[in-house]
Formats: structure tokens, sequence, C-alpha cells
């Protein structure tokens, strides 16, 4: 299934992302947070890649293969570009459509001076490109509602995201935020630049002082006041910041349900804690939104 025929249908998509543990040995651990998000029954879940070598594909296919075959759930598979050329990207490539495995989130990865960069894709733009004159994957792009890291202004930022459609992202998932508001003046300026993929709004629950930290310096996030407060009050107490954290991000989801955004993408972090509250805290809504359209 293509993930793009989702949506429009009158319903808020469904989706998780996981990572593939670093270690083969743990692969099997993750059906626990696996057979907990599965209950709601997602949409899609999408399995993050990491550059710099066979083994990281391979458990990203693994993994992807789980989910399409022993969860019936489909898979979306990450694919970052930086590292690679083109002779590597035909040859992933390949190796999912002989998989079964159809749709692509399109990614330039993270720089990482321990990684040398390779030639041929410098954009997730030219990742796209390359694949749409190749295969009929249906492929995925990312976007920040607060301007990737890398960009010099708003106006820039959305000229790239554009390139990125017109190259043929037939969706976009978000970056995570932790203001609404923000996020819906980003989508109001796809719209204006015309952009009319959906936009999937991500979020990720923030269970402890050290991972907010290393979100803000990654994706440059912003905090409201009400969250900043809530993170100073409860940084010192573990248990009282997951409840705070996991409480912040399902306000967010319903919020965001409640005004009709096209999905909810939702970083899971392999947490199978994470997993079972966030849904426990979404279930009734996403049955009632589902019944209703």
């Amino acid at each position: 299934m293509r993930i793009a025929d989702l949506y429009g249908k009158g319903k808020t998509v469904l989706s998780f992302e996981i990572f593939p543990p670093k270690k083969d040995s743990e692969l099997k651990s993750i059906d626990a947070t696996l057979e907990i998000l599965c209950e709601l029954k997602p949409d899609f879940i999408s399995v993050t890649f990491g550059a710099g070598g066979g083994s990281n594909r391979n458990k990203t296919i693994e993994l992807a293969k789980k989910i399409k075959y022993e969860y019936h759930v489909e898979p979306v598979v990450h694919l970052t570009c930086l590292a690679y050329d083109k002779s590597e990207i035909d040859t992933f490539s390949k190796v999912l459509k002989s998989e079964g495995i159809e749709n692509i989130l399109a990614l330039r990865g993270d720089r990482n001076p321990n990684i040398a960069e390779k030639d041929d894709f410098k954009h997730a733009s030219d990742l796209i490109t390359y694949l749409k004159e190749r295969e009929d994957f249906c492929i995925a792009g990312a976007c920040y509602p607060e301007c990737h890291p890398d960009s010099a202004d708003r106006v820039s930022e959305m000229r790239n995201l554009k390139k990125k459609v017109d190259a043929g992202a037939e969706l976009l998932l978000s970056q995570l935020f932790f203001d609404n508001e923000r996020f819906y003046r980003f989508y109001e300026d796809c719209r204006i630049a015309g952009i009319e993929v959906p936009v999937d709004p991500g979020i990720m629950p923030v269970i402890n002082a050290s991972q907010i930290k290393r979100m803000v310096t990654m994706c440059g996030a912003s905090f409201p006041e009400r969250f900043e407060k809530i993170i100073h009050k409860f940084e010192d107490n573990k248990d009282a910041l997951f409840d705070a954290g996991m409480s912040y991000a399902l306000s967010q989801i319903i919020e965001l349900i409640t005004n009709g955004v096209e999905g909810i993408h939702l970083y899971t972090m392999n947490n199978p804690a994470v997993a079972r509250r966030i849904c426990e805290g979404i279930k009734n809504i996403v049955a009632c939104n589902r019944e209703n359209s």
C-alpha cells in the first residue's frame, strides 16, 4: 500500500517511528513495543536508517519486513543519501522492491565527521529525483515546522521544501515541535508556497532532561513558556517528568486531532512504556475519529 493514498479520506492518519536496535541480539526485544503500538492499528510505521554501512541497512530492512509480514502494518523505510553513491542507492532500492516494500522517507541525513560524504547526493531533493526516475516508490519527505537548522530563513526553507515536492515527494512528515501554533503557521506557509501534499505533524514525548537538550540541539525546536515551566518544575524527578512529558504530548495530540490535522506521527524511541501510555491516552479518541470519518 502506498501511504500517500491513506490521506484525504476524512480521518487522521496515525503512524509511529521506531529504530533498529544496535545489536542483532536486541532485534527480538522490539516486539514488546510493536505489540503495544499495533493494538492501536496504526496506518504505517516508519523505520529509521543509520548511515555508514551495510549492517545498518540490513537491520532496517529486517525490521521493516517484520512490521509488514508479522504485524501486517505498512512499513516506511528511511533512506539517507549523504554517505551513499548512486550504485549503493540502486542496490538498496532493488532489495526493497524484492521484499515488497514500496514506501520510503527520503532524507539527506545528518552530517557526521566520522562518516565520509559522497558527491552524488547533496540534498534530499536530489535523492527523490533519482528514485522517481528509476522506481515507482511512494516517497515521503521531511519538513521542519521551525525551519531546518541549515536554512538561512523562512523563505529559503519554503523554497527548498517545494523542491522536494516538485521532485516527487507525495507527503511530508514533520520534525518534532512543542508548540502547536507554530505547526499551524507552518502548514499555512506550505499552502501559500503551493505545497499541496499532506503535512503530517511529528510529536515526541519528552521524558528526561538530557533528551530535551539533545533534541533542541539537533532540530532547534523552541519551548513554549508552559512547557518550559513544566520541565523546570520536574526535571530533577524522573518519574514526575515522565508523567508530565507524556501528559504534555497527549495534550498536543488531542488538540491537533481536534483541529483536523491530516495525521499524527509519533516518535516512540522504542520505549514500551511510552508506547503504552500514548496508546492508552488516545485509543478512544482515535476510535471516535475513525468512526466519524
